[in-house]
């Protein structure tokens, strides 16, 4: 029984790409500073989560839960987003959009790799070709709002860069179609609440004024039976 999910993507031109997702692959700890990073492992490791054994780390996920919807259920409250954009490896290019990793925040403290399954990484709808805007990828801005609040603001320079994770693709024999890639995420603004029921995400073009954006509603599922 094959586990891929079938994503569409409508690019500049209106013309449409599909692409069925084997392999779904999420970076973690992938700030451009790895100084920053080691930080941001201590100030996890004084919450519980464990600390990865090497970074940037990159997490598998099953191919199904890479997914373009508007409702994530969860079990409890402790699930949050992060902005991120995807690379999306199709037949004869490689593409750029926006995406949230909804993350089980409760499993977290047991597993990174775990958590990071219990939830669907969301896609956007558009996207753009990598080759049309990589000579300007740093100046792409990244947003997150929960709620309606504006919980991550930052520029795609503050993390590794595409070309640094399609190398890594290549080393793993990964640079084929079907493979999607999110980037790890940028900080969250000190103090917010990022236990939301609305998560946007937005990558917008500054050259171009061009906005790729996901947004979603987490719903509660009901109590367990037994």
């Amino acid at each position: 029984m094959s586990t891929a999910c079938t994503l569409s993507f409508e690019l500049p031109g209106g013309t449409v790409t599909e692409v069925a997702v084997t392999t779904l692959l999420n970076g973690g700890y992938a700030g451009r500073s790895q100084d920053d990073v080691a930080a941001h492992v201590q100030e996890l490791a004084e919450l519980g989560v464990p600390a990865p054994s090497v970074t940037p780390s990159l997490y598998p996920v099953a191919p199904y839960l890479a997914q373009q919807t508007t409702t994530v259920p969860v079990q409890h409250a402790r699930t949050s987003g992060e902005a991120e954009w995807a690379l999306v490896v199709t037949d004869d290019d490689v593409l750029l959009t926006v995406a949230c990793d909804h993350t089980d925040r409760a499993l977290e403290v047991h597993g990174v790799a775990w958590s990071k399954n219990a939830s669907p990484d969301v896609l956007g709808r558009k996207a753009w070709r990598l080759s049309e805007v990589a000579d300007r990828i740093d100046s792409i801005e990244l947003t997150a709002w929960a709620d309606g609040v504006e919980i991550q603001r930052g520029t795609l320079a503050e993390l590794l860069t595409p070309a640094y994770w399609l190398d890594r693709l290549r080393e793993l024999d990964l640079h084929k179609p079907g493979t999607v890639l999110l980037s790890g995420t940028i900080p969250m603004h000190h103090g917010v609440e990022q236990f939301a029921s609305k998560w946007r995400v937005e990558l917008r073009d500054p050259a171009t004024g061009d906005v790729i954006d996901c947004g979603y509603e987490v719903t509660p599922l009901p109590a367990p039976i037994g």
